[in-house]
């Protein structure tokens, strides 16, 4: 459309030189191309925001299946001690008969004496197990309480380093093993905007700080807008588009830090779906627009001893 309207100017009287016209021209197809190229980038951001948001789904689903065994141990371990207990007075039921015969037939005692060793045999067979169901417990319980004492002193780490940010719009919680913190849209990017201020550069480099000096914590980096349409007619068309480049944009500044490993990060866009205040008032909206960067420890010690 637009090179139509280039011809019809030049063919108009008076109009621009043939060279005026082929700069333009050049200027109009180098946009063209500059915009599919952004196109497929966005599309490629995207598909690995759709995998960062399936991944974070299955941590969610591993610690609930982590609880779960830990449960099913516990109920395991209650049992067999009952039964070690129920085995233990069986026991000593034979022992005060077997006493109690001495003086009678030896058919008698010799089975008297066969069920007592059955039973013993019985018995040292539970009591082993029940050791090493308790020996598999602790452990669980040791690494839980690892992880759980490694998700508070990163949660410490991050309010130490970002004291003074919190009236600026950052918040640092704990949720389901994980640290999340949280960063107001005023704090890192203009409206519609994805290129990081400098206050929220100086924020993120604080971050960076905290996740270089701890090489064992998996980030996800995830951006967030409210349900207000966005139609923009560049390189942002919509707030999928907005979300993950501001996720991307996170990332790289955190990712200038040379001691941080570029596979512990994943950028993810998720759009207006995972709003923190569902209504429909300027102040959730507000609230809705941010960035979050997610921790988690490495649990791969936990994972191990689940499979096993």
């Amino acid at each position: 459309m637009l090179l139509g309207t280039l011809l019809t100017i030049f063919m108009l009287p008076s109009c621009v030189s043939t060279s005026e016209f082929n700069r333009v021209k050049g200027k109009l197809d180098e946009c063209e191309d500059s915009q599919l190229l952004l196109k497929q980038k966005l599309q490629d951001m995207e598909a690995k925001a759709n995998e960062a948001g399936s991944k974070a789904d299955q941590l969610e689903a591993e610690m609930k299946k982590m609880q779960a065994e830990r449960s099913s141990l516990k109920d395991e371990r209650d049992n067999l001690a009952r039964e070690v207990k129920r085995l233990q007075d069986t026991n000593a039921d034979l022992e005060k008969q077997i006493s109690a015969v001495k003086s009678g037939s030896s058919d008698e005692i010799s089975r008297l004496l066969t069920n007592l060793e059955s039973a013993r045999a019985d018995l040292d067979a539970r009591e082993k197990k029940l050791a090493e169901k308790n020996q598999r417990l602790q452990h669980l319980e040791d690494l839980l309480a690892r992880k759980d004492k490694a998700v508070k002193d990163l949660k410490q780490k991050m309010l130490d380093a970002l004291t003074g940010y919190k009236k600026l719009g950052i918040n640092v919680t704990e949720k389901n093993g994980q640290v999340y913190v949280s960063m107001a849209e005023k704090l890192l990017f203009q409206s519609g905007k994805y290129a990081v201020g400098q206050q929220g550069r100086q924020a993120l480099k604080k971050i960076a700080q905290v996740l270089a000096a701890n090489p064992d914590i998996n980030v996800l980096v995830e951006g967030h807008t409210d349900d207000v349409p966005l139609r923009g007619a560049g390189a942002i068309k919509d707030n999928w588009d907005l979300s993950v480049m501001r996720a991307t944009a996170v990332t790289k500044i955190l990712l200038q830090d040379a001691n941080i490993n570029p596979k512990r990060i994943t950028a993810a866009g998720r759009s207006k779906y995972v709003p923190v205040d569902p209504r429909n008032t300027p102040e959730a909206r507000q609230k809705n627009r941010r960035t979050e960067i997610i921790l988690t420890p490495d649990l791969t010690e936990l994972y191990k001893l689940l499979s096993n």
